[in-house]
Order: C-alpha cells, then sequence, then structure tokens
C-alpha cells in the first residue's frame, strides 16, 4: 500500500529535489509505508520512497508506537543494523588467551607428576564432577555455572593461577552447590591471602543462599613464606573455621580429599558434616610426617600419620574411604541424595521400592537367646528400600551402625546395635559416632529409625580411661534433644541404659515397637542373678539342685522383662509381628512426618 501526501506551497517554496526526498523518507519511516510525495495542487509526483526493512509489519516507526521525532527512529534502526556486523574486538580476544592461560594451571613438570600420584588435574577432576569435558564460555570447564576469581593474584611476580584455588557455583546431579578445588600444581594447592579471600566470600555467599557447599581439597596448607596478610587477620585463614561454624547445620558441607592435607589444611574436612577420603593419595594431619619428627623424634610416613585407614578406623573423622576419582563421585551423589539444600527444607523423597529382602524373614534371622550374634544388616535390608543403605564410618564403632537409607522413598537415619561385633555393646567410640551421626540428621531433618539390640554400656577400666560415661552421655543427649520424628524397635535385648541411649520409651519417640523377641531391663537375666541370688544359690550345696534353681529364678527373671510384660504395662506402644515392620514404619513415618517439637526456650546445651 502506498500513502499518497501533498505538500502546501509553503513547504515546497525554496526547497531542493534532494531535501524534498529526505522528507518522503523520512515520512515513510514513520509511518512504515510507502509514501508519494505530490504538491499541495497540481499531479507532479515530487518525491517516492519506502519504510526500512526491519523484519517489523509496521516498522519500529508505526503510529502511536514510535520511539519519538521521526529522525530518531530512523538513526535507532541504523544502529541496530551497524551492530550485527560487529564482531569480538582484539581486546576480547586477548581476554580469552589470559583465561585459557590460566586454566592450564601450574607449570607442566608438576601435572605430569599427577598420573604417577594417582589424582587427575583439578581441571580434570571438576569436568568428572560437573561436565562432560566439554568447554563454554571463556574456556571454563562446562557444568560449572560460573566461576570468581580466575585472575586471583593476576599480577604476582611469581605465576600463581587462579593463586591455587577454584572457586565458584555449579550444579550436581541436579543440586545448585558451591564449590572449591584446591591446584595441587600451584604451590601444592597451598593458601595464601588471595585464595583465602576467595574461599571466605564462597563460604559467605553460601550462608546467603542457603545452598550445600562442596570442598574438593587438596592443600599442603598455608603458604609460610606469604602469611603475612591472610594467617592471623580478621579475614585471614582463621575466619575459615568460623565460617564452618556458622554453616554447620545451616547447609551440607562435605569435603573430598584428594591429597595431603596438613596443618591448617586438615580442619575443613574435620569441620565439614561429611568427609570422603580417597585411598592411597589422600591424608590429614595437624603435622607433616617432617615436623612430627622436628617435634616427637618419631620417624612415620604419611599414610600411618594420618591415611585414611587412620581416620577410618581410629580417629573416625573419615566417613566413607573412596578407591578413587570417580568412586568419591558417587559417594557423594548418592550421599547428597539424602540431604536437603538447607535446614529450613525437607530431605527429598524419591519413588519407594520394595526391601531388597523379604520381611518374612526377620523373625528367623534373630535369634532368642540373647547372647548369640547376628548381622542387624539381615534385618535393615528387609526393612528398608532395596540399594538404599549408605553406611558412615563402618569401620568405627563397629557395635553400633550408622546409615541413610529410605522406607518407600523417604530418607531415615539408622542407629542400630550390631550383635555381631562385641554383642552390640555400647562402647566409647560407637557412642561418639551415634551421637554425632544423631545430631546431623537432627539438623538436617532427617528422621531417625532406632534399631535396638543391647546388653548396654561397656563396663571396665580401659572404656572408662577411653570416656565411657563422656561419650555416652553426649549420645543420650543427641538423642534427648532430636526434634525430627523418631522411632524406636526393640529387636532383641534393651539393657541397661542401652534403651536410654537408643530412644526408649523416656526419649519421647513418636513409638518404641517391640519384636517377639525383645526384652528390656536393668541388665540381663546372667547378671541378675549372679547379683541378686549369688549368695542364696552358693548355699545349696547339691550342684543339680543349684542348677535346677538358677534355671528357675532364670526363668522368672525373663518373664519379668519379655516384651509382652512391657505392653502389658503400656512401657511400649505394640508388638508387631516381625514380617509387619516394614509396613509398620512406612506407616508411622509417614504419618508423623509433620510432627513439631519444642525444646526449652535457652541459647543451647553445654554437653556436646
Amino acid at each position: 500500500m502506498t500513502m499518497e501526501l501533498r505538500l502546501s506551497v509553503k513547504e515546497t517554496t525554496g526547497q531542493d529535489e534532494s531535501e524534498i526526498q529526505a522528507v518522503a523518507t523520512a515520512l515513510a519511516a514513520h509511518f512504515g509505508e510507502a509514501v508519494d510525495l505530490y504538491p499541495e495542487t497540481g499531479d507532479e509526483l515530487l518525491a517516492s520512497a519506502s519504510p526500512p526493512d526491519n523484519g517489523s509489519e509496521t516498522g519500529a516507526g508505526s503510529a502511536g508506537s514510535g520511539p519519538g521525532p521521526v529522525q530518531s527512529a530512523g538513526r535507532s534502526r541504523d544502529r541496530g543494523s551497524e551492530q550485527d556486523d560487529l564482531e569480538p574486538t582484539e581486546r576480547e580476544e586477548l581476554l580469552r588467551e589470559e583465561v585459557a592461560e590460566i586454566l592450564e594451571g601450574g607449570p607442566e613438570k608438576y601435572k605430569e607428576r599427577l598420573p604417577e600420584q594417582g589424582k587427575l588435574f583439578v581441571r580434570d577432576r571438576l569436568d568428572l564432577w560437573f561436565g562432560d569435558g566439554d568447554e563454554s564460555g571463556a574456556g571454563k570447564t562446562n557444568g560449572i555455572t560460573f566461576e570468581d576469581g580466575t585472575f586471583a593474584n593476576f599480577d604476582a611476580d611469581d605465576d600463581l593461577p587462579t593463586d591455587g584455588l577454584i572457586t565458584g557455583a555449579a550444579e550436581f546431579e541436579g543440586r545448585d552447590l558451591h564449590f572449591m578445588a584446591n591446584d595441587f600444581t600451584v604451590k601444592a594447592g597451598s593458601m595464601a591471602e588471595k585464595g583465602v579471600e576467595k574461599f571466605l566470600r564462597m563460604q559467605q555467599r553460601a550462608l546467603k543462599t542457603g545452598r550445600p557447599v562442596l570442598y574438593l581439597m587438596d592443600s599442603s596448607g598455608g603458604r609460610i613464606d606469604q602469611q603475612t596478610g591472610f594467617f592471623a587477620n580478621r579475614e585471614g585463614i582463621g575466619k575459615y573455621y568460623y565460617n564452618h561454624s556458622m554453616l554447620s547445620g545451616r547447609v551440607p558441607q562435605i569435603c573430598v580429599l584428594y591429597g595431603p592435607c596438613i596443618a591448617g589444611a586438615a580442619y575443613t574436612p574435620v569441620f565439614a558434616d561429611f568427609t570422603v577420603m580417597v585411598r592411597d593419595v589422600s591424608a590429614m594431619a595437624i603435622a607433616s610426617p617432617r615436623m612430627v619428627e622436628m617435634v616427637t623424634g618419631e620417624d612415620i610416613d604419611l599414610q600411618d600419620l594420618g591415611g585414611p585407614d587412620v581416620h577410618a578406623r581410629h580417629s573416625g573423622s573419615a566417613d566413607l574411604i573412596a578407591e578413587d576419582e570417580e568412586h568419591a563421585r558417587e559417594l557423594v551423589a548418592k550421599l547428597i541424595g539424602y540431604l536437603p539444600d538447607n535446614s529450613d527444607e525437607k530431605p527429598p523423597q524419591t519413588e519407594g521400592t520394595a526391601p531388597r529382602l523379604s520381611p518374612d524373614g526377620i523373625d528367623a534371622v534373630v535369634p532368642q537367646e540373647p547372647n548369640r550374634g547376628y548381622d542387624m544388616f539381615d534385618v535393615i535390608e528387609r526393612v528398608v528400600d532395596a540399594d538404599s543403605v549408605l553406611e558412615l564410618r563402618p569401620e568405627y564403632g563397629k557395635e553400633i551402625i550408622t546409615a541413610f537409607a529410605r522406607i518407600d522413598g523417604r530418607p531415615i537415619g539408622i542407629v542400630a546395635n550390631q550383635p555381631n561385633h562385641r554383642a552390640g555393646a555400647i562402647f566409647p567410640d560407637a557412642a561418639e559416632k551415634a551421637a554425632e551421626f544423631i545430631w546431623t540428621c537432627d539438623a538436617y531433618d532427617v528422621p531417625l529409625l532406632y534399631l535396638c539390640d543391647t546388653p548396654g554400656f561397656m563396663a571396665g577400666s580401659q572404656v572408662e580411661k577411653d570416656g565411657i560415661l563422656e561419650q555416652g552421655k553426649k549420645m543420650i543427649y543427641a538423642t534427648s534433644s532430636a526434634t525430627v520424628p523418631k522411632q524406636s524397635v526393640v529387636v532383641r535385648k534393651a539393657y541397661g541404659a542401652g534403651i536410654y541411649a537408643m530412644s526408649g520409651p523416656a526419649y519421647d519417640p513418636e513409638s518404641v515397637i517391640g519384636l517377639p523377641s525383645g526384652e528390656i531391663a536393668i541388665m540381663g537375666p546372667e547378671a541378675a542373678i549372679n547379683a541378686v541370688y549369688a549368695n542364696r544359690l552358693a548355699d545349696i550345696d547339691d550342684p543339680d539342685e543349684r542348677a535346677e534353681r538358677e534355671q528357675e529364678l532364670r526363668e522368672e527373671y525373663r518373664e519379668d522383662i519379655d516384651i509382652h510384660r512391657m505392653a502389658s504395662e503400656v512401657v511400649i506402644d505394640e508388638i508387631v509381628p516381625p514380617s509387619s515392620l516394614r509396613d509398620e514404619l512406612e506407616n508411622r513415618f509417614a504419618f508423623y512426618e509433620t510432627v513439631e517439637k519444642d525444646l526449652p526456650d535457652k541459647k543451647h546445651g553445654t554437653i556436646l
């Protein structure tokens, strides 16, 4: 369509052809249609113009929507068409080259040594965790949402790419999280002023976002020759552990160790909620073997000083041991699936599955005799969803099992006595492990399932030296203070203070369920008869008569502590057929899912 417009004599007087043509062009641009100009009188065509082709039906300057004067609309379109032809400048290309060089890490000779040490270059490690090895953006690892501080220490006299520490955000198993990763090719992953600043910012941002933090540690500790500016400062390396403390229980902190983490670097793993060590390559210790020898004269290598076996079996500082880097990622992927992003959220649920083993076999697994051992995992695998069990600290305090699992897709934390190890008696290390696990589950709103089969806390001079009262106190305190839903099952023995630690009736569980094999007592029959009736039995001279009387006393005592007596007196809530235990727990956890419990109004307790 062509618009015919006429100009007055006044508008045409003194105008040359180019000026009239400019008017036609401007009008065509303004109305978005072809324009023919004629004089006010007469049929002589003065000028014609078509609207610019900008991909719009009406044009940017159509009536009622224009950006202002006709000339402004025309200039806007001209500027846009010119920009479409622009390309990155040399300045941007230079920046990309600088970034690419930084991403190469430290000296090549150090990168070449990594395969001999059994570990990946840090950028390859980040590919394993977050990407598929491709690159995007300015050469950053695919899967990483962004990095911060890539140019840290860029102007340093030494070549210190990223100052040896990579921090940023990434997506892992569908979850957004913060991460840090040491670059061992840069000063052995040591920490100095700029890297410390990056670490602190990452932690502080995690407090704001409420998202988990993943620490991929491979650090020799603080850079001693550059300690000015980061060691004792208010915003120095000491602030790491303040921030760890503030993050504790707020967002999950997961640490994976890939190398020797010495001195200050060793505190991050122990402050984290969960620590994974990679076998044969990782270690953590308060001081290096060289320093230990200087201070104590002890000649010891790093693995014997602070390797995975030391911390898995003796200190309890390692929650999981990975066989290699790929296995470490698999373990963390499974672990994070039981945890919420922060303490305000519920743990993620999945589709429920049937147990790996049939619940019908539970009663056959549990011996009637209280002193016969069996594997509690044979019960657990008949109660929880198939392939959902992740045991933590399995080599430490073996008398108690601490594990995550699911019942009908709902994450739970399991605290279970293990009769296969020292009859399931609670030793100091087992009590400590249980207390810390209960505390962590409660922080992240993971319901608790107690499976009780214990003769109680262990007695003896050695356990007293090892702090059985102190550690037992902590386990009871954690159970008392936990506000998540708790279900307690008396599988067989529940003797002494063991029933307290295992969330018995006095500890505000949502339910205490008994199996027909259960017993609750101050002590077992043998100990009770020896304590109460020893003198009377000793007065019976006839051995047969004494044995007969002893058996009578034993049977009488067991009638008093039998689970049916406990149910009759409403000490426990219910006795259930063992084959129904899975269904019973599924229903009870679902029913009590939204239960709320309040603790007394106080700043905090003084026990843990």
